[in-house]
């Protein structure tokens, strides 16, 4: 038969897997030790950099600001921001199951309004600001820091949202507080780093407004506690979210969503979905109950101690980088210049500004006049 080469890359004669078990078992924390030991060549390449920057990430736990590791992320993970088409950024503050004070709308709508970014709900219940340009992103995180944000993670392969509806706080036919299991869920797993990005929801009763049958991680209230579903999502290829466990009281329902993360975090390939991952999982749903609900290879333990690293050792990524003047150099359009690029041009629509289209960039002056 032909062999098959599932080597990660040239630098690297191991599958993602492998690499990951490597790193994990003998505590290496940087892509340089690990290219020593266990690769080939003196710098790694584009795959490999992400690649092990992910395992190290979701290992270890440690700001991927550090000057270690910043040359291991892309363009999005190295700003800390989403890039656009135009060569703008996108910011996203985390706001927590969707649920936002009216003093926290005001603190986003003012930072739109000073740096004149467009808004746009998003389909994960948080408030996503484009047009900021790779200067001003250090002043505009400063202020949302300030008014008691965090960062989003929506540039990176990470924990992005918990969806939630308003459960029984308020909804007549909520059976459970749903609010409260998303707040509970999504601080536990902020800034969790994975193969791919992670997407949750939790529904206050079968009605399932917060659509948790179509996440990565659902949850959904019943009258006795939590069914929990999982490996669903949306996309390009759809998959419903398969039906886990049910009537799961608070305790438990962490403890196997913790398990699930970290045993899809060790075994999954680099950028597999965990709707893709389980797809290939042999033995299928019934394996992976086995593994998480009855600890059928002892790892249970390992798992949740694990996740519980990681839990520790959170911390706000844009936080960091605005303590160490050394980390913010990187944020500028030009080496020697502190202004930002000038052919950026935007229109007004529906009284916010986009990027031009490249028909309209000739209606715009390229260069103002001076009186």
């Amino acid at each position: 038969g032909v062999g098959v080469d599932k080597s990660l890359c040239e630098h690297f004669a191991y599958t993602r897997q492998e690499l990951y078990s490597m790193v994990r078992v003998e505590g290496i924390e940087t892509f340089d030790e690990l290219l020593t030991r266990h690769g080939k060549g003196a710098h790694g390449c584009d795959i490999c950099k992400p690649a092990v920057g992910s395992i190290l990430a979701s290992c270890w736990n440690r700001p991927i600001t550090e000057p270690s590791l910043v040359p291991l992320q892309d363009t999005n993970d190295t700003f800390m921001a989403n890039m656009q088409k135009n060569g703008t950024y996108s910011v996203v503050p985390r706001i927590p199951g969707g649920e936002i004070t009216p003093d926290g709308l005001i603190a986003i709508g003012a930072v739109a309004k000073k740096y004149d970014l467009y808004t746009k709900i998003t389909g994960g219940q948080r408030i996503d600001l484009f047009g900021a340009q790779l200067h001003e992103l250090p002043d505009i995180w400063s202020e949302l820091i300030e008014a008691g944000f965090e960062t989003g993670h929506a540039y990176g392969k990470s924990t992005r949202t918990v969806k939630s509806c308003v459960g029984s706080t308020w909804c007549r036919y909520g059976v459970q507080d749903s609010v409260a299991m998303a707040l509970r869920i999504e601080d536990r797993y902020k800034g969790l780093r994975s193969p791919h990005k992670l997407k949750f929801a939790v529904s206050g009763c079968t009605r399932e407004c917060a659509e948790a049958q179509s996440k990565d991680v659902g949850v959904i209230a019943t009258e006795n506690g939590w069914n929990l579903y999982l490996c669903g999502n949306g996309g390009m290829r759809p998959r419903h979210a398969e039906l886990f466990a049910t009537d799961l009281d608070d305790e438990t329902l962490i403890r196997y969503i913790d398990r699930f993360l970290m045993l899809y975090i060790r075994t999954a390939d680099k950028l597999q979905r965990t709707s893709v991952w389980r797809e290939s999982l042999e033995g299928g749903l019934d394996y992976l109950k086995a593994v998480i609900i009855d600890d059928s290879l002892g790892l249970a333990a390992e798992l949740e101690s694990q996740m519980q690293l990681v839990v520790d050792r959170y911390e706000c990524e844009w936080a960091n980088a605005l303590k160490d003047p050394e980390k913010l150099k990187r944020f500028r359009t030009f080496v020697n210049d502190g202004r930002g690029d000038p052919d950026v041009h935007f229109v007004k629509e529906r009284a916010q500004r986009r990027p031009a289209k490249p028909e309209e960039l000739a209606l715009i002056p390229l260069f103002k006049e001076v009186v």
